[in-house]
Protein backbone atom coordinates (compact mmCIF):
# COMPACT_ATOMS: atom_id res chain seq x y z
CA UNK A 1 0.00 0.00 0.00
CA UNK A 2 2.80 2.39 1.13
CA UNK A 3 4.46 1.51 -2.75
CA UNK A 4 1.55 2.84 -4.22
CA UNK A 5 0.46 5.66 -2.52
CA UNK A 6 4.61 6.74 -2.91
CA UNK A 7 3.79 5.80 -7.08
CA UNK A 8 0.41 8.10 -7.15
CA UNK A 9 2.10 10.84 -5.07
CA UNK A 10 5.24 11.11 -7.96
CA UNK A 11 3.02 10.80 -10.70
CA UNK A 12 0.40 13.31 -9.18
CA UNK A 13 4.19 15.86 -8.80
CA UNK A 14 4.97 15.24 -12.37
CA UNK A 15 4.57 18.54 -14.64
CA UNK A 16 5.05 16.92 -17.89
CA UNK A 17 3.98 13.77 -19.62
CA UNK A 18 6.07 11.89 -22.33
CA UNK A 19 4.17 9.60 -24.46
CA UNK A 20 5.94 7.31 -25.70
CA UNK A 21 8.47 6.20 -22.91
CA UNK A 22 9.69 2.89 -22.92
CA UNK A 23 10.07 3.04 -18.89
CA UNK A 24 7.04 4.99 -18.41
CA UNK A 25 5.18 2.89 -20.88
CA UNK A 26 6.04 -0.23 -18.54
CA UNK A 27 4.54 1.32 -15.53
CA UNK A 28 1.89 2.65 -16.61
CA UNK A 29 1.09 -0.99 -18.03
CA UNK A 30 1.87 -2.62 -14.81
CA UNK A 31 0.20 -0.45 -11.99
CA UNK A 32 -2.61 -1.70 -10.12
CA UNK A 33 -4.11 2.08 -9.74
CA UNK A 34 -6.04 3.08 -12.46
CA UNK A 35 -4.97 5.78 -15.20
CA UNK A 36 -7.26 7.79 -17.30
CA UNK A 37 -5.35 10.47 -19.53
CA UNK A 38 -7.91 13.37 -21.12
CA UNK A 39 -7.24 16.25 -22.87
CA UNK A 40 -8.37 19.79 -22.15
CA UNK A 41 -11.91 19.12 -23.35
CA UNK A 42 -12.52 16.26 -20.96
CA UNK A 43 -12.06 13.53 -23.85
CA UNK A 44 -10.10 10.64 -22.41
CA UNK A 45 -7.22 9.69 -24.77
CA UNK A 46 -5.66 6.76 -22.87
CA UNK A 47 -6.24 4.31 -20.17
CA UNK A 48 -4.18 1.62 -18.68
CA UNK A 49 -5.22 -1.76 -18.37
CA UNK A 50 -5.72 -1.30 -14.68
CA UNK A 51 -8.72 1.49 -15.89
CA UNK A 52 -10.20 -1.41 -17.92
CA UNK A 53 -10.37 -4.42 -15.15
CA UNK A 54 -11.80 -1.51 -12.19
CA UNK A 55 -14.12 0.03 -14.58
CA UNK A 56 -15.46 -2.82 -16.89
CA UNK A 57 -14.06 -0.48 -20.08
CA UNK A 58 -12.06 -1.44 -22.56
CA UNK A 59 -9.67 0.78 -23.92
CA UNK A 60 -11.80 1.03 -27.84
CA UNK A 61 -14.89 1.40 -25.56
CA UNK A 62 -13.07 4.56 -23.13
CA UNK A 63 -11.43 6.27 -25.97
CA UNK A 64 -12.63 9.40 -27.82
CA UNK A 65 -15.53 9.49 -24.77
CA UNK A 66 -16.00 12.33 -21.98
CA UNK A 67 -14.15 11.60 -18.26
CA UNK A 68 -17.97 11.85 -17.69
CA UNK A 69 -18.50 8.25 -18.78
CA UNK A 70 -17.70 7.20 -15.26
CA UNK A 71 -20.35 9.66 -13.08
CA UNK A 72 -22.27 8.11 -10.93
CA UNK A 73 -24.77 10.55 -10.29
CA UNK A 74 -24.15 10.73 -6.52
CA UNK A 75 -22.30 14.04 -6.85
CA UNK A 76 -24.12 17.17 -7.42
CA UNK A 77 -22.68 19.93 -10.16
CA UNK A 78 -21.59 21.97 -6.82
CA UNK A 79 -19.27 18.89 -5.81
CA UNK A 80 -17.49 18.57 -9.22
CA UNK A 81 -17.34 23.03 -9.43
CA UNK A 82 -15.24 23.27 -6.46
CA UNK A 83 -13.09 19.86 -7.85
CA UNK A 84 -11.95 21.79 -10.45
CA UNK A 85 -11.46 24.67 -9.37
CA UNK A 86 -9.30 23.17 -6.37
CA UNK A 87 -6.79 21.83 -9.91
CA UNK A 88 -6.84 24.76 -11.41
CA UNK A 89 -5.62 26.92 -8.21
CA UNK A 90 -3.65 24.23 -7.36
CA UNK A 91 -2.63 21.82 -10.34
CA UNK A 92 -4.48 18.64 -8.67
CA UNK A 93 -6.84 17.00 -6.79
CA UNK A 94 -7.29 14.40 -4.37
CA UNK A 95 -10.56 12.21 -2.74
CA UNK A 96 -13.09 10.14 -2.41
CA UNK A 97 -14.94 9.99 -5.06
CA UNK A 98 -18.10 7.50 -6.49
CA UNK A 99 -18.22 6.59 -10.23
CA UNK A 100 -20.49 3.76 -12.03
CA UNK A 101 -18.69 0.45 -13.87
CA UNK A 102 -19.87 -0.60 -17.56
CA UNK A 103 -22.16 -2.47 -15.03
CA UNK A 104 -23.76 -0.11 -13.75
CA UNK A 105 -22.41 -0.77 -10.21
CA UNK A 106 -21.34 2.53 -8.05
CA UNK A 107 -17.96 1.89 -6.71
CA UNK A 108 -15.88 4.44 -3.98
CA UNK A 109 -12.45 4.92 -5.12
CA UNK A 110 -9.35 7.15 -4.39
CA UNK A 111 -9.10 9.81 -7.31
CA UNK A 112 -6.01 12.50 -7.92
CA UNK A 113 -6.51 14.40 -10.88
CA UNK A 114 -3.45 16.08 -12.07
CA UNK A 115 -2.79 18.97 -14.67
CA UNK A 116 -0.61 18.36 -17.42
CA UNK A 117 1.44 21.49 -18.69
CA UNK A 118 4.05 21.78 -21.56
CA UNK A 119 7.17 24.13 -21.52
CA UNK A 120 5.01 27.39 -21.84
CA UNK A 121 3.00 26.33 -18.75
CA UNK A 122 -0.62 25.66 -20.58
CA UNK A 123 -2.87 23.23 -19.36
CA UNK A 124 -2.55 20.20 -22.00
CA UNK A 125 -3.72 17.14 -20.53
CA UNK A 126 -5.06 16.03 -17.14
CA UNK A 127 -3.86 12.99 -15.45
CA UNK A 128 -6.81 10.95 -12.95
CA UNK A 129 -5.23 7.98 -11.10
CA UNK A 130 -7.26 6.16 -9.17
CA UNK A 131 -7.64 2.84 -6.68
CA UNK A 132 -10.89 0.99 -5.92
CA UNK A 133 -11.70 1.30 -2.33
CA UNK A 134 -14.33 -0.99 -1.95
CA UNK A 135 -12.87 -3.01 0.13
CA UNK A 136 -11.67 -0.80 2.25
CA UNK A 137 -15.17 0.52 2.55
CA UNK A 138 -16.72 -2.59 3.38
CA UNK A 139 -14.02 -3.14 5.98
CA UNK A 140 -14.61 0.02 7.20
CA UNK A 141 -18.76 -0.67 7.22
CA UNK A 142 -18.35 -3.59 8.72
CA UNK A 143 -16.56 -2.36 11.62
CA UNK A 144 -18.98 0.48 11.92
CA UNK A 145 -21.53 -2.03 11.91
CA UNK A 146 -19.88 -4.53 14.70
CA UNK A 147 -19.90 -1.06 16.88
CA UNK A 148 -23.50 -0.54 16.81
CA UNK A 149 -24.99 -4.15 16.12
CA UNK A 150 -25.28 -7.46 18.06
CA UNK A 151 -23.22 -9.93 15.98
CA UNK A 152 -25.83 -13.02 16.94
CA UNK A 153 -28.76 -11.24 16.77
CA UNK A 154 -28.71 -8.56 14.28
CA UNK A 155 -30.50 -6.17 16.69
CA UNK A 156 -28.72 -3.38 17.88
CA UNK A 157 -26.06 -3.75 20.68
CA UNK A 158 -25.79 -2.10 24.13
CA UNK A 159 -23.83 1.08 22.75
CA UNK A 160 -26.20 1.57 20.20
CA UNK A 161 -29.37 1.37 22.54
CA UNK A 162 -28.07 4.02 24.94
CA UNK A 163 -26.82 6.26 22.11
CA UNK A 164 -30.27 6.31 20.29
CA UNK A 165 -32.06 6.62 23.48
CA UNK A 166 -29.71 9.10 24.12
CA UNK A 167 -30.92 10.57 21.25
CA UNK A 168 -35.11 9.89 22.14
CA UNK A 169 -34.69 11.92 25.25
CA UNK A 170 -33.13 14.73 24.24
CA UNK A 171 -35.71 15.36 21.59
CA UNK A 172 -38.60 14.70 24.16
CA UNK A 173 -37.19 16.85 27.10
CA UNK A 174 -39.66 19.83 25.85
CA UNK A 175 -42.40 17.69 24.43
CA UNK A 176 -45.08 16.22 25.77
CA UNK A 177 -43.39 12.08 24.91
CA UNK A 178 -44.34 9.66 26.70
CA UNK A 179 -42.36 5.95 26.41
CA UNK A 180 -41.74 2.89 27.45
CA UNK A 181 -38.54 0.71 28.79
CA UNK A 182 -38.58 -2.88 29.03
CA UNK A 183 -36.25 -5.02 30.10
CA UNK A 184 -35.68 -8.45 29.39
CA UNK A 185 -34.18 -11.84 31.45
CA UNK A 186 -34.56 -15.24 30.29
CA UNK A 187 -35.38 -17.25 32.84
CA UNK A 188 -33.28 -20.58 33.16
CA UNK A 189 -31.26 -19.13 30.06
CA UNK A 190 -28.05 -20.66 31.91
CA UNK A 191 -29.57 -24.16 32.02
CA UNK A 192 -29.48 -24.32 28.68
CA UNK A 193 -26.38 -23.30 27.76
CA UNK A 194 -24.90 -25.53 30.39
CA UNK A 195 -27.19 -28.53 29.49
CA UNK A 196 -27.62 -28.14 25.95
CA UNK A 197 -24.43 -26.45 24.43
CA UNK A 198 -24.06 -22.79 23.03
CA UNK A 199 -24.86 -23.59 19.59
CA UNK A 200 -28.22 -24.30 20.32
CA UNK A 201 -28.64 -21.32 22.95
CA UNK A 202 -27.24 -19.68 20.11
CA UNK A 203 -30.00 -20.42 18.13
CA UNK A 204 -32.73 -20.02 20.57
CA UNK A 205 -31.21 -15.88 21.34
CA UNK A 206 -31.80 -15.63 17.69
CA UNK A 207 -35.10 -17.15 17.82
CA UNK A 208 -36.23 -14.91 20.93
CA UNK A 209 -35.12 -12.64 18.74
CA UNK A 210 -37.25 -12.66 16.12
CA UNK A 211 -40.19 -13.14 18.74
CA UNK A 212 -39.72 -10.30 19.62
CA UNK A 213 -39.44 -8.24 17.13
CA UNK A 214 -42.90 -9.77 15.86
CA UNK A 215 -44.47 -7.71 17.86
CA UNK A 216 -42.66 -4.24 18.00
CA UNK A 217 -43.01 -1.29 15.39
CA UNK A 218 -40.53 0.10 13.44
CA UNK A 219 -40.33 3.23 15.76
CA UNK A 220 -39.77 1.39 18.92
CA UNK A 221 -36.20 0.05 19.89
CA UNK A 222 -34.36 -3.35 20.43
CA UNK A 223 -31.57 -3.95 21.73
CA UNK A 224 -29.79 -7.23 22.95
CA UNK A 225 -28.22 -5.44 26.25
CA UNK A 226 -26.11 -8.39 26.97
CA UNK A 227 -26.19 -12.25 27.32
CA UNK A 228 -29.66 -13.51 27.97
CA UNK A 229 -31.07 -9.41 28.74
CA UNK A 230 -32.81 -7.72 26.14
CA UNK A 231 -33.86 -4.09 26.52
CA UNK A 232 -36.77 -2.79 24.33
CA UNK A 233 -38.54 0.92 24.43
CA UNK A 234 -42.26 1.60 22.95
CA UNK A 235 -41.84 4.63 21.71
CA UNK A 236 -44.88 7.67 21.99
CA UNK A 237 -47.16 5.89 23.82
CA UNK A 238 -50.34 7.79 24.44
CA UNK A 239 -51.62 5.33 27.62
CA UNK A 240 -49.34 2.38 29.74
CA UNK A 241 -51.63 -0.05 28.34
CA UNK A 242 -50.41 0.11 25.21
CA UNK A 243 -46.91 -1.22 27.16
CA UNK A 244 -49.07 -4.35 28.58
CA UNK A 245 -50.33 -5.39 25.69
CA UNK A 246 -46.41 -5.60 23.76
CA UNK A 247 -45.63 -6.94 27.36
CA UNK A 248 -48.05 -9.56 27.09
CA UNK A 249 -47.71 -10.57 23.83
CA UNK A 250 -44.09 -10.61 24.49
CA UNK A 251 -44.54 -13.38 27.75
CA UNK A 252 -46.63 -15.58 25.83
CA UNK A 253 -44.80 -15.62 22.63
CA UNK A 254 -41.43 -16.78 24.42
CA UNK A 255 -43.74 -18.91 26.41
CA UNK A 256 -43.97 -20.96 22.96
CA UNK A 257 -41.79 -23.95 22.30
CA UNK A 258 -39.02 -23.03 20.39
CA UNK A 259 -38.35 -25.78 17.47
CA UNK A 260 -34.63 -25.96 16.98
CA UNK A 261 -31.93 -28.74 15.91
CA UNK A 262 -35.08 -31.37 15.99
CA UNK A 263 -36.25 -30.77 19.70
CA UNK A 264 -38.72 -28.19 21.27
CA UNK A 265 -36.89 -25.76 23.72
CA UNK A 266 -39.31 -24.18 26.66
CA UNK A 267 -38.09 -20.74 27.72
CA UNK A 268 -40.03 -17.69 29.48
CA UNK A 269 -39.40 -14.56 30.34
CA UNK A 270 -39.56 -12.03 33.60
CA UNK A 271 -39.66 -8.48 32.47
CA UNK A 272 -39.66 -5.39 34.16
CA UNK A 273 -41.03 -1.97 32.83
CA UNK A 274 -40.10 1.68 33.73
CA UNK A 275 -42.40 4.57 31.87
CA UNK A 276 -40.92 8.05 30.96
CA UNK A 277 -41.65 10.62 32.68
CA UNK A 278 -43.79 9.24 35.03
CA UNK A 279 -40.80 6.73 36.44
CA UNK A 280 -37.51 9.18 35.17
CA UNK A 281 -35.88 11.40 32.86
CA UNK A 282 -32.51 10.43 32.54
CA UNK A 283 -31.42 6.72 30.92
CA UNK A 284 -29.64 5.39 33.75
CA UNK A 285 -33.07 6.16 36.22
CA UNK A 286 -35.09 4.39 33.15
CA UNK A 287 -33.18 1.37 32.68
CA UNK A 288 -32.19 1.10 36.38
CA UNK A 289 -35.91 0.93 37.39
CA UNK A 290 -36.89 -1.00 34.95
CA UNK A 291 -34.16 -3.54 35.85
CA UNK A 292 -35.26 -3.36 39.50
CA UNK A 293 -39.19 -4.38 38.18
CA UNK A 294 -37.51 -7.38 36.25
CA UNK A 295 -35.73 -8.84 39.19
CA UNK A 296 -39.57 -8.12 41.12
CA UNK A 297 -40.84 -10.10 38.55
CA UNK A 298 -38.61 -13.10 38.58
CA UNK A 299 -38.48 -13.14 42.37
CA UNK A 300 -42.70 -13.60 42.25
CA UNK A 301 -42.60 -16.01 39.66
CA UNK A 302 -41.30 -15.83 36.64
CA UNK A 303 -42.72 -15.49 33.05
CA UNK A 304 -44.22 -12.16 33.28
CA UNK A 305 -43.89 -8.62 33.65
CA UNK A 306 -44.33 -6.17 36.27
CA UNK A 307 -44.25 -2.26 36.25
CA UNK A 308 -41.66 -0.29 38.74
CA UNK A 309 -43.28 1.12 41.63
CA UNK A 310 -41.89 3.38 44.53
CA UNK A 311 -41.75 0.68 47.34
CA UNK A 312 -39.96 -1.68 45.13
CA UNK A 313 -36.86 -2.59 47.00
CA UNK A 314 -34.36 -5.04 45.50
CA UNK A 315 -32.50 -5.51 48.71
CA UNK A 316 -28.61 -6.25 47.34
CA UNK A 317 -27.54 -6.89 50.48
CA UNK A 318 -30.06 -9.78 51.49
CA UNK A 319 -29.16 -11.08 48.09
CA UNK A 320 -25.41 -11.49 49.31
CA UNK A 321 -25.84 -12.50 52.86
CA UNK A 322 -28.67 -15.13 50.62
CA UNK A 323 -26.00 -16.33 48.27
CA UNK A 324 -23.35 -16.96 51.47
CA UNK A 325 -25.47 -18.66 53.58
CA UNK A 326 -27.45 -20.81 50.84
CA UNK A 327 -23.34 -22.05 50.20
CA UNK A 328 -23.00 -22.79 53.91
CA UNK A 329 -26.37 -24.26 54.16
CA UNK A 330 -25.01 -26.43 51.08
CA UNK A 331 -21.79 -27.91 52.62
CA UNK A 332 -23.03 -28.42 56.05
CA UNK A 333 -26.57 -30.35 54.61
CA UNK A 334 -28.16 -27.62 56.99
CA UNK A 335 -31.44 -28.52 55.29
CA UNK A 336 -34.75 -30.01 56.41
CA UNK A 337 -37.57 -31.67 54.62
CA UNK A 338 -41.37 -31.04 55.32
CA UNK A 339 -43.97 -34.16 53.96
CA UNK A 340 -47.59 -33.87 52.73
CA UNK A 341 -49.43 -37.07 52.50
CA UNK A 342 -50.79 -38.21 48.81
CA UNK A 343 -54.54 -39.38 49.75
CA UNK A 344 -56.24 -42.10 47.81
CA UNK A 345 -59.82 -41.12 47.25
CA UNK A 346 -61.47 -44.95 46.56
CA UNK A 347 -60.49 -45.53 50.36
CA UNK A 348 -59.41 -42.04 52.09
CA UNK A 349 -56.34 -43.64 53.10
CA UNK A 350 -52.46 -42.33 53.22
CA UNK A 351 -50.30 -44.18 50.43
CA UNK A 352 -47.62 -41.87 49.67
CA UNK A 353 -46.12 -38.28 50.71
CA UNK A 354 -44.30 -35.34 49.09
CA UNK A 355 -41.12 -33.76 50.21
CA UNK A 356 -40.50 -30.45 50.36
CA UNK A 357 -37.36 -28.62 51.09
CA UNK A 358 -37.35 -26.12 54.29
CA UNK A 359 -34.65 -24.13 55.09
CA UNK A 360 -34.48 -21.98 58.29
CA UNK A 361 -30.57 -19.66 58.55
CA UNK A 362 -29.41 -17.89 61.57
CA UNK A 363 -29.18 -14.60 59.95
CA UNK A 364 -32.20 -14.37 57.21
CA UNK A 365 -34.70 -16.70 59.55
CA UNK A 366 -37.27 -18.92 57.77
CA UNK A 367 -36.58 -18.04 53.71
CA UNK A 368 -39.65 -19.08 51.75
CA UNK A 369 -38.82 -21.86 49.28
CA UNK A 370 -40.16 -19.28 47.03
CA UNK A 371 -37.39 -17.40 47.45
CA UNK A 372 -33.97 -19.43 47.50
CA UNK A 373 -34.98 -22.36 45.31
CA UNK A 374 -35.16 -19.68 41.83
CA UNK A 375 -31.86 -17.93 42.96
CA UNK A 376 -30.61 -21.30 43.39
CA UNK A 377 -31.57 -22.28 39.91
CA UNK A 378 -30.18 -18.96 38.81
CA UNK A 379 -26.71 -19.29 40.37
CA UNK A 380 -26.76 -23.46 39.55
CA UNK A 381 -26.53 -24.17 43.92
CA UNK A 382 -29.25 -25.51 42.61
CA UNK A 383 -27.55 -28.78 41.71
CA UNK A 384 -25.77 -29.35 44.98
CA UNK A 385 -28.59 -28.58 46.84
CA UNK A 386 -30.91 -31.53 45.21
CA UNK A 387 -28.16 -33.80 46.14
CA UNK A 388 -28.56 -32.53 49.69
CA UNK A 389 -32.72 -33.42 49.21
CA UNK A 390 -32.00 -36.90 47.79
CA UNK A 391 -29.93 -37.46 50.96
CA UNK A 392 -32.41 -36.55 53.61
CA UNK A 393 -35.27 -38.06 51.36
CA UNK A 394 -33.31 -41.36 51.92
CA UNK A 395 -32.19 -40.65 55.55
CA UNK A 396 -36.21 -40.02 56.03
CA UNK A 397 -36.95 -43.37 54.48
CA UNK A 398 -34.11 -45.41 56.70
CA UNK A 399 -36.57 -43.92 60.02
CA UNK A 400 -39.74 -44.20 58.44
CA UNK A 401 -38.40 -47.93 57.89
CA UNK A 402 -37.35 -48.68 61.18
CA UNK A 403 -40.20 -47.56 62.76
CA UNK A 404 -43.37 -48.33 60.45
CA UNK A 405 -44.39 -51.75 59.21
CA UNK A 406 -45.89 -50.18 56.05
CA UNK A 407 -43.29 -47.88 54.52
CA UNK A 408 -44.82 -45.17 52.33
CA UNK A 409 -43.13 -44.14 49.07
CA UNK A 410 -41.66 -40.68 48.96
CA UNK A 411 -41.78 -38.45 46.43
CA UNK A 412 -38.96 -36.17 45.38
CA UNK A 413 -39.00 -33.30 43.35
CA UNK A 414 -36.01 -33.30 40.42
CA UNK A 415 -34.82 -29.65 39.62
CA UNK A 416 -34.97 -29.57 35.60
CA UNK A 417 -31.21 -27.96 36.06
CA UNK A 418 -29.92 -30.81 37.77
CA UNK A 419 -32.18 -33.58 35.77
CA UNK A 420 -30.37 -32.31 32.51
CA UNK A 421 -26.94 -32.60 33.37
CA UNK A 422 -24.94 -35.46 32.31
CA UNK A 423 -24.38 -37.32 35.48
CA UNK A 424 -27.46 -37.03 36.90
CA UNK A 425 -28.18 -40.46 36.46
CA UNK A 426 -25.04 -41.31 38.32
CA UNK A 427 -25.51 -39.04 40.84
CA UNK A 428 -28.70 -40.52 42.18
CA UNK A 429 -27.44 -44.19 41.63
CA UNK A 430 -24.47 -43.16 44.18
CA UNK A 431 -26.52 -41.67 46.84
CA UNK A 432 -29.27 -44.34 46.97
CA UNK A 433 -26.36 -47.16 47.05
CA UNK A 434 -24.68 -44.99 49.54
CA UNK A 435 -27.79 -45.22 51.59
CA UNK A 436 -29.02 -48.64 50.89
CA UNK A 437 -32.03 -47.71 49.54
CA UNK A 438 -34.30 -49.05 47.30
CA UNK A 439 -35.46 -46.65 43.98
CA UNK A 440 -38.89 -48.55 44.19
CA UNK A 441 -39.59 -46.45 47.83
CA UNK A 442 -39.58 -43.45 46.09
CA UNK A 443 -41.32 -41.86 43.45
CA UNK A 444 -39.36 -38.77 41.10
CA UNK A 445 -41.22 -35.43 40.14
CA UNK A 446 -40.57 -33.35 37.14
CA UNK A 447 -42.30 -30.72 35.59
CA UNK A 448 -43.87 -30.76 32.36
CA UNK A 449 -41.36 -28.13 31.00
CA UNK A 450 -38.43 -30.18 32.13
CA UNK A 451 -39.26 -33.22 30.14
CA UNK A 452 -40.31 -31.03 26.99
CA UNK A 453 -36.73 -29.41 26.97
CA UNK A 454 -34.76 -31.97 25.09
CA UNK A 455 -36.85 -35.21 24.60
CA UNK A 456 -34.68 -37.55 23.09
CA UNK A 457 -32.43 -36.92 26.12
CA UNK A 458 -35.18 -37.14 28.58
CA UNK A 459 -36.72 -39.81 27.20
CA UNK A 460 -33.56 -41.90 27.59
CA UNK A 461 -33.23 -40.98 30.92
CA UNK A 462 -36.64 -41.90 32.35
CA UNK A 463 -35.87 -45.01 30.98
CA UNK A 464 -33.21 -45.18 32.85
CA UNK A 465 -34.78 -44.27 36.17
CA UNK A 466 -37.90 -46.57 35.18
CA UNK A 467 -35.56 -49.13 35.19
CA UNK A 468 -33.63 -48.61 38.34
CA UNK A 469 -37.06 -49.21 40.14
CA UNK A 470 -37.99 -45.34 40.47
CA UNK A 471 -41.63 -44.10 39.89
CA UNK A 472 -42.40 -41.45 37.70
CA UNK A 473 -44.37 -38.09 37.74
CA UNK A 474 -45.59 -35.41 35.82
CA UNK A 475 -45.50 -32.61 38.10
CA UNK A 476 -47.70 -29.32 37.00
CA UNK A 477 -49.33 -30.79 34.00
CA UNK A 478 -51.47 -28.73 32.32
CA UNK A 479 -49.06 -25.47 32.32
CA UNK A 480 -46.39 -26.51 29.90
CA UNK A 481 -47.52 -27.33 26.17
CA UNK A 482 -46.83 -31.13 26.06
CA UNK A 483 -46.87 -32.99 22.50
CA UNK A 484 -48.92 -35.76 23.35
CA UNK A 485 -46.83 -38.08 20.88
CA UNK A 486 -43.69 -37.19 23.03
CA UNK A 487 -45.83 -37.93 26.36
CA UNK A 488 -46.83 -41.91 25.47
CA UNK A 489 -43.15 -42.67 24.70
CA UNK A 490 -42.49 -41.05 28.29
CA UNK A 491 -42.83 -44.35 31.10
CA UNK A 492 -44.78 -42.18 33.60
CA UNK A 493 -46.67 -43.49 35.85
CA UNK A 494 -48.44 -40.34 37.69
CA UNK A 495 -49.96 -37.24 35.69
CA UNK A 496 -49.89 -34.57 38.74
CA UNK A 497 -52.80 -31.69 37.87
CA UNK A 498 -51.57 -28.11 38.69
CA UNK A 499 -53.55 -26.50 41.65
CA UNK A 500 -54.33 -23.62 39.19
CA UNK A 501 -57.01 -26.15 37.29
CA UNK A 502 -58.12 -27.33 41.16
CA UNK A 503 -58.54 -24.03 42.44
CA UNK A 504 -61.78 -22.73 39.90
CA UNK A 505 -62.71 -26.77 39.40
CA UNK A 506 -65.90 -26.18 41.03
CA UNK A 507 -66.88 -22.91 39.80
CA UNK A 508 -65.61 -22.52 36.27
CA UNK A 509 -66.71 -24.80 33.54
CA UNK A 510 -63.65 -25.17 30.94
CA UNK A 511 -61.21 -26.03 34.32
CA UNK A 512 -63.43 -28.75 35.50
CA UNK A 513 -63.78 -29.62 31.14
CA UNK A 514 -59.96 -29.68 31.19
CA UNK A 515 -59.96 -31.61 34.67
CA UNK A 516 -62.07 -34.53 32.97
CA UNK A 517 -59.78 -34.67 29.60
CA UNK A 518 -56.57 -35.28 31.62
CA UNK A 519 -57.90 -37.64 33.52
CA UNK A 520 -59.74 -39.96 31.14
CA UNK A 521 -56.45 -39.23 29.00
CA UNK A 522 -54.21 -40.27 31.84
CA UNK A 523 -56.09 -43.25 32.25
CA UNK A 524 -55.93 -44.82 28.98
CA UNK A 525 -52.03 -44.10 28.58
CA UNK A 526 -52.44 -46.66 32.24
CA UNK A 527 -51.56 -43.51 34.12
CA UNK A 528 -52.97 -42.68 37.72
CA UNK A 529 -53.94 -39.14 38.39
CA UNK A 530 -52.92 -37.00 41.24
CA UNK A 531 -54.86 -33.35 42.20
CA UNK A 532 -52.54 -31.02 43.69
CA UNK A 533 -53.43 -27.99 45.90
CA UNK A 534 -57.16 -29.53 46.74
CA UNK A 535 -58.48 -27.09 49.76
CA UNK A 536 -62.44 -27.73 50.02
CA UNK A 537 -64.65 -30.24 50.13
CA UNK A 538 -66.78 -29.66 47.07
CA UNK A 539 -63.63 -30.54 45.51
CA UNK A 540 -62.84 -33.56 46.38
CA UNK A 541 -66.49 -34.69 46.12
CA UNK A 542 -66.22 -33.53 42.05
CA UNK A 543 -62.43 -34.90 41.49
CA UNK A 544 -64.21 -38.50 42.75
CA UNK A 545 -67.02 -38.20 40.36
CA UNK A 546 -64.61 -37.58 37.44
CA UNK A 547 -62.46 -40.52 38.44
CA UNK A 548 -59.28 -39.01 40.03
CA UNK A 549 -57.29 -41.17 42.13
CA UNK A 550 -55.66 -39.16 44.38
CA UNK A 551 -55.11 -35.71 45.74
CA UNK A 552 -52.43 -33.91 47.78
CA UNK A 553 -53.41 -30.60 49.62
CA UNK A 554 -54.51 -28.53 53.02
CA UNK A 555 -58.08 -29.58 52.63
CA UNK A 556 -56.70 -33.12 54.38
CA UNK A 557 -52.92 -31.83 55.34
CA UNK A 558 -50.06 -29.47 55.23
CA UNK A 559 -46.34 -30.21 54.92
CA UNK A 560 -45.17 -31.53 58.54
CA UNK A 561 -41.81 -32.23 59.83
CA UNK A 562 -41.42 -35.79 59.48
CA UNK A 563 -41.90 -36.37 63.60
CA UNK A 564 -45.69 -34.31 62.88
CA UNK A 565 -45.87 -36.58 59.98
CA UNK A 566 -45.52 -39.74 62.02
CA UNK A 567 -47.88 -38.71 64.10
CA UNK A 568 -50.62 -38.17 61.44
CA UNK A 569 -50.05 -41.51 60.55
CA UNK A 570 -51.06 -42.97 64.03
CA UNK A 571 -53.59 -40.69 64.55
CA UNK A 572 -55.38 -42.10 61.32
CA UNK A 573 -54.58 -45.54 62.35
CA UNK A 574 -56.31 -44.43 65.92
CA UNK A 575 -59.42 -43.04 64.34
CA UNK A 576 -59.82 -46.17 61.60
CA UNK A 577 -60.03 -48.18 64.63
CA UNK A 578 -62.27 -46.18 66.24
CA UNK A 579 -64.61 -46.40 63.13
CA UNK A 580 -64.27 -50.14 63.12
CA UNK A 581 -66.00 -50.14 66.98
Amino acid sequence: MIKKMEYTQKLANATTFTFPNHIIDTIFNSVEEGIMIADTKSRIIHVNPAFEFVTGYTYEEAVGQRSSLLNSGIHDQEFYTKMWATIREHGKWSGEIWNRRKTGDIYPEWLTIVAIHNEQGDIVNYCGIFEDISAQKNAENEIERRKYTDTLTGVANRYAYLQRMETLLQSSANREYHHAVLFLDLDRFKQVNDTLGHSVADEMLISVTQRIQSVLKNKDIVARYGGDEFIITITNIHHMQEAVQVAEKIVHLLSEPLPIDEQNIYISTSMGISLYPEDGTTLETLVKKADQAMYYAKQNGRNQFAFYFDDLKIDSKRVLLLDNELRKAIKQNDFTLNFQPKISLEDKTVIGMEALIRWTNDQLGFVSPAEFIPYAEETGLIIPMSECVFRLACEAHLRLREEMDNVLPIAINISSIHFHQSDFIDTVKMIFEAYNCSPQDFELELTERTVMNNERDSIRKLVQLKNMGFKLSIDDFGTGYSSLSYLVQFPLDYLKIDRSFIQYITSIADKQAVVDAIIQMAHRLHMKVIAEGVEQKDQVKLLEKLGCDMIQGYYYAKPMPLDEFVAFLEFLKLEAREDLK
